[in-house]
């Protein structure tokens, strides 16, 4: 394998490379509302994971779109990686995957075809491990490595689990650890050890399968993943779809470690500094400047965010144990006008 770092093709990494959430409301703000088929059971209306479409009594189509820039300089950890955050979307609706394609876009002056054929295989990887087949796809020549999937599953239209059905008083748990977005500025600045590495390959490629589970408990409200705008901005989605308020015990957030020593370090991604620009007003934050970059790191192939009713966070905490995860619970939802309030 030639030796090319891929992260020096890219001027942001992983789901650090998304528009901020203000860019976006502003350039989706003057889009056309055409008549939506009743079929659509979820669109765009409130930021959801992903479309979810009905096709009959028994099933409904969820089907997502995700790719980015890399985030790590090994070819098919790349692909692995990116391929695992495509197909969280597809469980954070609670459905299962049935089959992907691929959506690629590579410099092919500046990389060899080898490592090209060793990003798509890393998706291809992930993908086996799940079952399903990457079935197509569309290849184009641009001038930074991009690489991801159009994920497609099923699931009963009964158990679609949006982000914004969360109630008053449900508790919030948190699937996977903070700090993804911490650990690739790290390894940009060459500052990343083998362990931080190696746990940061673990988190990344670890499938959020307990979603496809979490949809049949009924005390299982509302499901999002922790993605680009860090845990603020998907909880305060919630927030907004749900018309509540959510409250955050920071001592209860699971971080990773060497994400933590790093950040009282100063080291951030600006991914970090925009998503606090987008929404932080709606943020009240009792701490330092550091806790304010935990809160908005962005988080490729982050963890599942689940509000659940207070009799159900046993089961829910069990499904996801029994996956290999470590989850958390984090704080609650309460009346109030959609904010955030982190203590």
């Amino acid at each position: 394998m030639v030796d090319i770092k891929l992260t020096q093709f890219s001027h942001g990494g992983g789901c650090g490379c998304k528009i901020s959430p203000a860019v976006l409301k502003e350039i989706l703000a003057q889009s056309p509302l055409s008549a939506l088929p009743k079929e659509l059971l979820v669109g765009t209306e409130t930021s959801d994971d992903a479309a979810v479409y009905q096709i009959n009594a028994e099933q409904a189509i969820v089907a997502t779109t995700d790719f980015f820039t890399p985030i790590v300089d090994d070819p098919r950890d790349f692909g692995r990686i990116a391929a695992a955050n495509a197909l969280s979307d597809v469980y954070a609706m609670g459905g299962k995957p049935i089959f992907a394609l691929a959506v690629v876009g590579m410099p092919l002056a500046k990389l060899p075809v080898e490592v090209i054929r060793e990003i798509l295989a890393g998706g291809a990887e992930i993908c086996a491990k799940v079952g399903i087949p990457i079935a197509g796809g569309h290849s184009i020549d641009v001038a930074e490595p991009i690489y991801g999937l159009v994920a497609l599953g099923l699931v009963h239209p009964a158990r679609v689990k949006k982000n914004s059905d969360a109630r008053d008083g449900d508790i919030l748990i948190l699937g996977k650890p903070l700090g993804i977005g911490i650990l690739s500025a790290a390894l940009k600045k060459g500052l990343l050890t083998s362990a931080g590495y190696a746990e940061m390959m673990r988190l990344t490629t670890q499938l959020n399968t307990p979603g496809t589970a979490l949809s049949g408990m009924a005390g299982v409200h509302a499901v999002t993943d922790v993605t680009g705008f860090g845990l603020a901005g998907h909880l305060l989605e919630i927030c907004r779809g749900s018309a509540l308020a959510a409250e955050v015990d920071f001592a209860s957030l699971p971080l990773i470690a060497e994400a933590l020593k790093r950040v009282q370090e100063g080291i951030c991604t600006g991914a970090s500094t925009r998503n606090w620009s987008s929404f932080g007003s709606d943020v009240e934050l009792d701490g330092e400047e550091w806790q304010q970059k935990l809160i908005t790191d962005p988080q490729t192939s982050g963890g599942l965010l689940v509000a659940c009713a207070p009799e159900s966070v046993i089961d829910v905490m069990s499904e996801f144990e029994r996956d290999g995860f470590s989850p958390a619970v984090i704080g609650r939802m309460v009346s109030g006008n959609p904010r955030l309030r982190i203590s």
